[in-house]
């Protein structure tokens, strides 16, 4: 059985409190995630001074006129704020992971010798950014947010070319709006992008429910990222699309259901169900008494349960044999 990585994305929603970042991985370790993962930059690095915030960030902030910058200071983790909260997921059995957002978080991530490195949808045409992550050797999974399949490529080979191996890299479909609204979803992308890559899949999910991730894991994802607070009424850019920790724990709970249910792919019988195999079925009986020498007939003999007699699959050789010995109404032939 495969076991889909499930990563529980903290993201920016502890609000620049490592307290409350602490909590965001008690509930994601409760949930049974394996991986929290939060956001590495140095907020001067990845955006102007002049940058708006996007329109779900103003829509979740009570300051319309904050810039981008001047939010993105608040929700910076410190380098000790990284190594404190590295060592309480040891605490907790949980892993922890976190998307650098520039060149110098790269660096730094890279320091801590985490497991893998996240390339967030964003960053996907950073020809830089791909270049360093590539040389470093670590299993890449790449987001795909607001990208096509030619955007997609052109990212896949400057990895490709720049160091990475095609078997470390996972390609996540996502869509980067905040919530994404069913429609807009549109999974089977993900099943194109695993034809057109040859790569593992997973899927980064923004929609309000955990239907849509559930069913990525049917349709064959191997790392699922959703995101998580601990309350969607708190102000924060990423609160309102992010599950609560309930519905973390029952979206984790369905996929671990579904990587037992999706099985092996070969068609037959469980043994569990074999013991049932002879009542569910039927055998060829007499429908009236039929006496020794009849002739059988569409007559003189029909089909019912149990299935421990011939099988009605050789109904036609049946018909027109003669009876060799007495049958009453149900009597197996």
């Amino acid at each position: 059985m495969h076991k889909t990585i499930v990563i529980a994305e903290a993201g920016v929603n502890h609000n620049g409190d490592i307290r409350l970042a602490k909590r965001l991985i008690d509930a994601a370790a409760e949930a049974g995630a394996d991986y929290v993962k939060f956001q590495t930059f140095l907020a001067e690095k990845l955006v102007g001074k002049d940058a708006e915030k996007a329109a779900y960030q103003k829509a979740n902030s009570t300051d319309k006129e904050e810039s981008q910058l001047m939010m993105l200071k608040r929700l910076q983790l410190s380098q000790n704020d990284h190594l404190e909260l590295i060592r309480y997921c040891g605490s907790k059995q949980i892993k922890f992971l976190s998307t650098a957002f520039d060149l110098e978080s790269i660096d730094f991530l890279f320091s801590l010798d985490l497991d893998l490195f996240k390339i967030p949808s964003g960053e996907l045409t950073n020809y830089p950014y791909l270049k360093k992550i590539a040389a470093l050797g670590k299993p890449i999974v790449l987001s795909t947010g607001m990208a096509d399949m030619k955007e997609i490529q052109e990212s896949f080979n400057v990895l490709v070319d720049s160091g990475a191996s095609p078997d470390n890299i996972t390609i996540l479909h996502c869509n980067t709006d905040y919530p994404t609204a069913y429609s807009d979803v549109n999974l089977k992308a993900m099943q194109t992008i695993r034809k057109t890559f040859n790569t593992p899949v997973g899927y980064s999910d923004h929609t309000l429910g955990i239907e849509i991730p559930i069913a990525a894991v049917a349709l064959g994802a191997t790392i699922i990222e959703k995101h998580f607070t601990l309350d969607n009424q708190m102000e924060g850019p990423d609160h309102k699309a992010s599950l609560e920790p309930e519905a973390l724990k029952a979206m984790i709970s369905a996929i671990r259901h579904i990587e037992v249910a999706l099985g092996h792919g070969r068609k037959e019988p469980s043994q569990s169900e074999l013991k049932n195999k002879i009542m569910a079925r039927k055998s060829i009986v007499a429908s009236k008494t039929i006496k020794k020498g009849t002739r059988f007939s569409e007559d003189n003999i029909t089909t019912k349960r149990p299935g421990h007699g011939i099988s009605p699959m050789l109904w036609e050789q049946v018909i027109g044999t003669i009876a060799t010995k007495d049958y009453l109404e149900d009597d197996l032939i």
